[in-house]
């Protein structure tokens, strides 16, 4: 009984510094993982290519030219761009992390053969251009090029915004900025923090995220007609988000979930829903 007596203080004693030890290597292991991620989420969010391939060399349409563009804080880009051949409005598209000029060429053949112009833009550090990725500099980007296309004759309102997965927030931020004539949302998000809240559930993106492209609050006082779609097995930003961000979005607005189709696998689908959408569109901005 009495080594008993002396037994149980001693082992409880040092079960509690044994848990104390692990909780503090728990926290320390935590706050790793929070600096971490912290200093490293513009590696997670931007995929940038670092080689640019000159239109002559790439597999895209005929009707593109390279045009040269400079934002306002000096960085020097290029984009691709099909001047509109039969209808009035010209299509600016702004692609995902991981794209380039090279692999999202393809996204505008449909769009040219039916005579719209197109402007393929392209974000500083991509492509193997000047600048590294930030929201801010995507959105000195985004401006330039669509100062660019009015410079070239192309009325505000013959416009129309289109992003994709990434690309959604610049062309979201676009349309509070410029009277465009209408957007189109590929796998829109509600916001980065909350995109990156559906992956990483125990970090507090709300906090950390430095880009946040806030689709969520900015869609409020954007007036003009507007396409959402998404892909309904789409695994990288849960298609419930784009959803919400339609139901906060004014009238007029349209929205569709594509069956089986998933993130990047949906322009196929996309394209003749945007281009009967398109038609609806542009006429009453002409």
């Amino acid at each position: 009984m009495k080594l008993a007596s002396i037994c149980l203080p001693t082992c409880a004693g040092d079960f509690v510094k044994i848990l104390k030890r692990c909780l503090v290597f728990v926290a320390v292991l935590y706050l790793a993982v929070l600096a971490a991620f912290f200093f490293d989420q513009r590696n997670l969010l931007y995929y940038p290519t670092h080689t640019y391939t000159p239109l002559a060399e790439a597999y895209a349409n005929h009707a593109f030219e390279e045009i040269s563009v400079t934002t306002e804080d000096g960085i020097h880009l290029k984009a691709w761009y099909a001047p509109a051949a039969g209808k009035p409005c010209t299509i600016v598209f702004f692609h995902g992390n991981g794209d380039s000029l090279l692999t999202a060429a393809p996204v505008a053949d449909p769009y040219i053969d039916a005579g719209y112009g197109f402007l393929l833009a392209e974000y500083r550090g991509y492509s193997g251009l000047a600048g590294s990725p930030t929201e801010a500099g995507l959105y000195r980007d985004a401006r330039a090029d669509l100062r660019e296309l009015m410079a070239r004759g192309v009325p505000e309102h013959h416009i129309v915004l289109f992003g994709h997965s990434l690309g959604t927030g610049v062309a979201v931020e676009m349309a509070t900025e410029f009277h465009a004539g209408g957007a189109m949302l590929l796998a829109p998000y509600l916001s980065i923090p909350k995109a990156a809240q559906a992956h990483y559930p125990f970090l507090p993106a709300s906090i950390l995220a430095l880009d946040r492209f806030e689709n969520e609050k900015k869609i409020r006082p954007v007036h003009v007609p507007l396409l959402i779609v998404n892909g309904a097995q789409d695994q990288v930003i849960p298609p419930s988000q784009g959803l919400r961000l339609y139901s906060l979005a004014n009238q007029p607005k349209e929205f569709h979930s594509l069956a089986d189709r998933g993130h990047n696998d949906a322009f196929d689908a996309f394209a003749p829903l945007s281009l009967n959408w398109l038609e609806r569109a542009c006429p009453q901005n002409y």
